[in-house]
């Protein structure tokens, strides 16, 4: 005799968040009792996580961790079963304009408006943001500029290659001016010099006071980009803190693997061995 599956139980209510300090800033992105569930997986369980304003912030995790999930419900393209987000203190579902308005989401693997060309896409994502448009023209030249587009700014997106289309992405992220940037593997497909010039205007952004976020597999970048990090896996927040303190004296990628687990160190592929 079969019998039905149980139904999944519902995520605990989030505990409710302290009353904050007013000696103390606000932190640029604070995630309370994040919960996201499609049908019977958990992608993400009960996530809370301050990042400092100011900070230059890494979250790390395997395939699957949850960190585009995460990602996703802090800048509201998720709504999540459950939870909270504040941005700069303002409540990204209760005040969404607001919230949005101090917001630059560079996503992973959204599609773009690739009919236009680099120019009319930053120009619109600028003019969206309600900006008036001598100041959008103005921007949209030094973003071509700065990011190595400036020859390729009347191209439709569609013919741009992966790493040109990251970037033209990250400057429509820019173009506002915002006050928390969160970028979904910026690097990915990006080419070295184009990495190394991204760095410099984020660091750069993060020295007047912004506050970068970034996802990525590449641990010695974090380790050497960041200055904060946290890492994900199953959904759940194993570790976060500065870098020097959650690495705790080994390498960033040592002290992931540790976290993390999954390493194999059998005997297996024998056949591989040509000794």
């Amino acid at each position: 005799m079969t019998h039905p599956a149980a139904p999944v139980p519902p995520p605990p209510a989030p505990d409710p968040a302290p009353d904050p300090d007013p000696s103390t800033p606000a932190p640029a992105l604070a995630l309370r009792g994040l919960w996201k569930r499609f049908g019977d997986k958990v992608a993400v369980a009960g996530i809370d996580l301050d990042v400092p304003a100011g900070s230059f912030f890494g979250l790390v995790g395997p395939n699957g961790a949850g960190k585009t999930t995460t990602l996703s419900m802090a800048t509201g393209l998720l709504r999540p079963d459950a939870g909270e987000v504040l941005v700069q203190g303002r409540s990204l579902w209760a005040d969404p304009t607001a919230a949005k308005r101090l917001l630059g989401v560079l996503p992973d693997g959204v599609r773009l408006f690739d009919r236009l060309t680099g120019a009319q896409l930053i120009t619109y994502a600028g003019l969206l943001r309600g900006m008036d448009r001598d100041t959008v023209a103005e921007r949209t030249q030094d973003l071509l500029a700065t990011l190595d587009l400036a020859a390729d700014a009347d191209t439709l997106v569609v013919d741009y290659s992966a790493g040109m289309t990251k970037k033209v992405a990250l400057a429509a992220a820019l173009i506002h001016a915002p006050r928390l940037l969160v970028l979904d593997e910026p690097f990915e497909a990006v080419d070295p010099v184009s990495a190394a010039n991204i760095r410099e205007i984020l660091h750069a952004y993060v020295a007047t006071g912004g506050t970068v976020i970034v996802s990525s597999h590449v641990m010695d970048l974090v380790q050497r980009m960041c200055d904060h990090v946290a890492v994900v896996a199953g959904g759940r927040l194993l570790a976060a803190g500065t870098v020097d303190d959650v690495r705790a004296g080994s390498t960033l990628e040592e002290r992931f693997v540790d976290l993390v687990g999954g390493r194999r160190t059998g005997e297996g592929l024998a056949w591989l061995r040509t000794s």
